[in-house]
């Protein structure tokens, strides 16, 4: 492996000895150690022409000494050696172990193509007694090989005009016969360039780097190998573009093996050291675990703290098929163990995508002090899924969309029609994506929702199709265009296909917010009470719900709610509501009955017997007084998020540190509330990278590969949480291309044949 290596020279060595304050035969040290440096660089400028002279080593035809002198004084300061194939610089204390680890272990890039004989360009100096100075003062000895050509192939066959071969630097000479025919002649000028590079080469322009700059530059690249965890293959480490770009900056090449070894190995003991010392300084914490939903093969165990930080733990491997809910609940039992030891009380609870009803509820009922949470993220969509299986109006708008599309998409001259109003209306033409054959919607409501988007903004297209004079015929000869033409001229038919689309949109923007906010449990109640209100005003709008949509969102309401969502709504101070007499009080007004029950039953359970008098006591305290409005004012406080722009809470910590602080005399309640108010009410946090996923499945699951991708993934989702960014490279690669292809569409020049419209 090629290095700069720092090895001190004889003459370095005598810089680092104390400076002597007297001068030496009338010379500084400065001067002495200038004096040591010019004699060596001498001695090895001598070897260095005696050798290519045929009197020395091989090495020295590609090793050239070079002397550094300081810019500011100009004095010599070191001396390196020169790789005159690819302008590295080495140190100069050791020519031979230089040459075996940048020549003989192919670390040069250009020293198996071009350090073998290199034929001399005209066979009219055939001496082997000339000899050319190069600019370092060493003489270099042009060879010269007569070797008589093979004539095979006339090249004059093989082009139309002489005109052809003129971007080609042929060697001189009547008639070149070349065995490949003309397309020999590239790679011929190949050649000649590589034989003009060694006999003048040019001096490197690359400074040299020290020791210090490059171990910070190969610590640099390996954060952002890991932390892509896969998205950048080790194996790309070791391709040669890359291997090029490393020596033209000044690094030395880097070996994959060294990177998915010692590096990692490194890099994953850090990483591991800081989770465990901010898990130990944390006096509670929540495990979150996501991927248990089927079909998925990976489960994320995370550890979220009341700082609201969040540390990745480890990941758990499945086989992709259904997961019983009694191993859910063992991985979920020896995660816990596995951080509290003989202190499990430090677990306040868990937050799963899956499992509420049998291995979060087993948990909570063997651990009286956990609040076990289903993630509401996963909750939205089951609400989705739910009005695909239950509505008979998405039922119909489906059947009829997609029917629609089939006969757009199947019909060519129909296709070419509507591909051609779509590109006077929108600039781009796109075919109707239609849901896959084997695809129920009601376990996947993606593609049904991309369907209905595209039947929505290609409608003005669709109906300037169907009164096209030209599609008359088509849309006349049979029944089903007859049908489809029909249903398109129905107003009917556009309020359905847009309610429907209008309310899985209401539902998803919802979700979206959940996954990028991290929603907390104390925002459960009122979040639901949003969902409510926007249904409300869906259905006075296009009025085709027939009061159907509000009992399917209640009845999921009830599968998702948990005590806590009434408890941690009313001890946020968050939440607190101004009365008329200018208190700041929790709000009960805004619980049911059997709301306000729950609060009492949950806080009365998470403490001991002992303490549940006194914590009722001090709720209803709570109750009566509420907070101080200056500090109830300061943690409501919001300011503008820079980069949404939108408002938000200034210090979202300052709810459970008024507990802490200000309000330490609740001590039973107080510790109930602060164990509360943090807990996590979704487990979306990190997403894993499809690469490396279909790396570890190529690999069998073998153990190597999964402890490998392990430290992988600890390493990148700890870096992300970190940086709180919780994207995908492949989400912002779809960004980027959606941004740079936004007016341009590939399928515009296949789909559309103007000719047959």
């Amino acid at each position: 492996m090629a290095t700069t290596n720092n090895t001190p020279t004889t003459a370095s060595a005598q810089q680092q000895q104390p400076e002597l304050t007297a001068t030496i035969d009338g010379l500084t040290p400065e001067e002495l150690t200038a004096k040591a440096l010019n004699k060596r660089y001498e001695g090895l400028m001598t070897v260095r022409t005696k050798a290519v002279k045929g009197k020395g080593a091989w090495y020295w035809t590609h090793l050239e000494p070079i002397l550094v002198r300081n810019t500011d004084s100009g004095l010599p300061k070191a001396v390196k050696l020169r790789c005159s194939l690819c302008d590295a610089v080495f140190s100069a204390s050791n020519p031979s172990r230089t040459a075996s680890e940048h020549l003989k272990r192919g670390t040069c890039p250009n020293f198996n193509s071009s350090a073998a004989v290199n034929p001399s360009p005209s066979s009219s100096s055939p001496s082997h007694h000339h000899r050319k100075r190069n600019s370092s003062g060493g003489a270099v000895a042009p060879r010269s090989y007569n070797v008589t050509p093979i004539t095979v192939v006339d090249p004059s066959r093989f082009c139309s005009s002489a005109g052809e071969l003129s971007q080609y630097s042929a060697p001189p000479g009547p008639h070149l016969m070349l065995s490949g025919g003309k397309d020999d002649l590239a790679p011929l000028a190949m050649l000649e360039d590589s034989v003009k590079k060694l006999k003048s080469p040019t001096p490197s322009q690359t400074q040299s780097l020290t020791r210090l700059q490059i171990d910070s530059a190969l610590d640099s690249l390996s954060d952002w190998v890991f932390e892509s965890c896969g998205s950048v293959s080790l194996s790309g480490l070791e391709h040669p573009k890359f291997r090029a770009f490393l020596t033209g900056v000044g690094l030395p090449i880097v070996s994959k093996r060294d990177f998915a070894t010692t590096r990692l190995e490194l890099k994953y003991e850090e990483a591991r050291a800081e989770s465990e010392s901010r898990i130990r300084d944390a006096m509670f914490f929540q495990i979150a675990s996501d991927g248990w939903r089927s079909g998925e093969s990976l489960v994320s165990l995370i550890v979220n703290l009341p700082n609201g930080m969040s540390l990745y733990r480890k990941a758990v491997m499945l086989n992709g098929g259904d997961v019983p809910s009694n191993y859910a609940e063992e991985v979920l039992l020896e995660t816990v163990k596995g951080i509290c030891g003989n202190s499990p009380q430090r677990c306040v609870g868990v937050v799963s995508d899956r499992f509420k009803s049998k291995a979060l509820r087993s948990l909570e009922g063997q651990h009286q002090w956990m609040v076990n949470l289903s993630c509401q993220f996963q909750g939205l969509n089951s609400l989705i899924k739910d009005f695909v299986k239950e509505l008979a109006l998405f039922k119909s708008v489906s059947q009829n969309c997609v029917r629609l599309s089939k006969f757009i998409n199947n019909t060519a001259q129909i296709r070419n029609a509507h591909c051609k109003y779509q590109l006077g209306e929108r600039g781009e033409a796109i075919m109707l994506r239609l849901p896959p054959l084997h695809c129920s919607s009601s376990s996947n409501f993606e593609p049904l929702f991309n369907l209905l988007e595209d039947v929505l903004t290609s409608a003005r297209a669709i109906q300037l199709v169907m009164h096209d004079e030209a599609c008359k015929a088509v849309l006349m000869e049979d029944h089903t265009a007859r049908e489809v033409t029909e249903m398109v001229g129905d107003q009917g038919f556009w309020n359905e296909v847009e309610a429907v689309h209008a309310l899985i949109k209401l539902v998803k923007d919802i979700a979206r917010r959940i996954e990028e906010e991290k929603l907390l449990v104390g925002q459960c109640l009122p979040l639901w009470d949003e969902l409510r209100a926007k249904v409300k005003d869906w259905d006075s709008k296009f009025n085709v719900g027939e009061g159907h949509v509000d009992e399917i969102v209640e009845r999921r309401f009830k599968k998702c709610y948990h005590p806590a969502w009434a408890a941690a709504f009313i001890l946020d101070p968050l939440y607190l509501i101004r009365d008329s007499t200018g208190k700041y009080l929790p709000p009960f007004k805004c619980l049911s009955s059997e709301q306000e029950k729950d609060v009492d039953r949950l806080i009365t359970r998470l403490v001991s017997r002992d303490e549940a008098h006194i914590a009722l006591m001090e709720l209803m305290k709570w109750r009566t007084e509420g907070l101080d409005p200056m500090y109830a004012r300061a943690v409501q406080m919001k300011e503008r998020d820079p980069v949404t722009g939108k408002m938000r809470i200034a210090n979202p910590q300052s709810s459970r540190l008024v507990w802490e602080t200000y309000l330490s005399e609740f001590r039973s309640l107080g510790r109930v509330a602060v164990r509360l108010i943090f807990l996590h009410a979704t487990t979306c946090g990190y997403k894993c990278n499809s690469s490396l996923l279909k790396w570890i499945n190529s690999r069998g699951r073998s153990r190597a590969a999964t402890d490998l991708a392990q430290k992988l993934i600890f390493i990148s989702a700890n870096s992300k949480f970190e940086r709180r960014d919780f994207s995908t490279e492949e989400d912002r690669d779809a960004e980027l291309l959606a941004m740079v292809n936004g007016g341009d569409n590939l399928l515009n020049d296949v789909l559309v044949d103007t000719s047959s419209v």
